[in-house]
């Protein structure tokens, strides 16, 4: 009797809800929802902040390498640039245009991780293996941070070539409204956004599916190991999203650096036009210019941010769940 009774008194809700094969209801409770807008704004503004000035030298070599494309020395490998910027400035060269990017880079990743958090609670439907949903939501992520960093990564890539005629980052931008006008501080968008929508979208379901890939291995030791998760699933996602995105970011920085230090100037400033030019110049070949930098740029950046974003999360978490003890979540 006791047997057959208990099923009828069980609890409504504490009936388990259909559910995925593989989803875990144990590495689904330790995702972090919950937190307030603006936590997810301070988690995702200290994650860039962390992810770009460590990896600045990387990305002031890769710069270099697209840029010198379309100037007069055709070609450059890792190690000439690197050489090159070494014997002209010293190893500070390596980190012009770093105050730019400090700038630039809270701002715009806290507006990336709030809207893709907020995207991907609303597409997802709750659902955490809905990797279509990450991808939509890492696309309207890229599109809103973009429109906020776009004028000072312009800026950061100006200042990062060699010989730049800019003394710093407020010259560079009092000279480019005077000289070129606001529109110049824009003038990559339409590319910026082309080749990040694509890179989020690989990023972030990339990211969400690794993740959880790795988790799965060996649930029961998912909190022991978080930060290896999210710096492995990082890496994974920021390397592959980079290697598939590269014409277009050769593209940008073109776009970006036309006209400075000898680089071309387009008239129309079209993706067609810039990627005409390039092959014309340095064959197919040119559009894959500084992959090998991006790469490394990319993958360990990725597995900075997405382990800082996530630490940062489980603070606010912890935070929350103290400050709201007796709270059923």
């Amino acid at each position: 009797m006791a047997t057959d009774a208990s099923p009828k008194f069980k609890k409504a809700e504490l009936i388990p809800v259909p559910q995925q094969p593989e989803y875990h209801p144990d590495i689904a409770a330790a995702e972090h929802d919950g937190l307030h807008f603006w936590q997810f704004m301070v988690a995702g503004s200290i994650a860039g902040m962390v992810e770009h000035m460590a990896m600045f030298p990387v990305d002031t070599i890769k710069t270099q390498m697209q840029a010198l494309g379309s100037c007069p020395i055709k070609s450059a490998s890792v190690k000439q640039a690197l050489g090159s910027i070494l014997r002209s400035d010293g190893p500070k060269g390596l980190y012009r245009g770093i105050g730019a990017m400090g700038l630039g880079a809270g701002p715009a990743h806290a507006v990336y991780f709030s809207v893709y958090e907020f995207c991907k609670k609303s597409f997802s439907g709750g659902n955490p293996d809905n990797h279509a949903a990450h991808a939509v939501s890492g696309v309207c992520a890229t599109v809103a941070s973009d429109a906020v960093l776009t004028p000072m990564d312009m800026v950061k890539q100006r200042l990062q070539l060699g010989s730049s005629p800019y003394k710093g980052v407020f010259d560079c931008v009092r000279r480019v409204l005077s000289e070129e006008g606001f529109q110049a501080f824009y003038a990559s968008y339409r590319t910026t956004v082309l080749m990040n929508a694509p890179f989020t979208a690989v990023h972030f379901a990339t990211y969400e599916a690794a993740k959880r890939g790795l988790m799965e291995v060996s649930p029961e030791s998912v909190s022991d190991e978080r930060l290896v998760v999210h710096a492995t699933a990082g890496a994974a996602a920021g390397a592959l999203a980079a290697a598939l995105t590269t014409p277009l970011d050769v593209v940008k920085t073109q776009l970006q650096c036309q006209g400075v230090c000898g680089c071309d100037r387009f008239v129309s400033g079209s993706i067609r036009d810039v990627v005409r030019t390039i092959i014309r110049k340095d064959g197919y070949r040119g559009l894959m210019r500084g992959w090998m930098p991006r790469m490394l740029f990319h993958a360990p950046a990725a597995a900075i941010c997405w382990s800082t974003y996530e630490a940062a999360k489980s603070f606010f978490q912890e935070l929350n769940d103290s400050n709201s003890s007796g709270k059923v979540t």
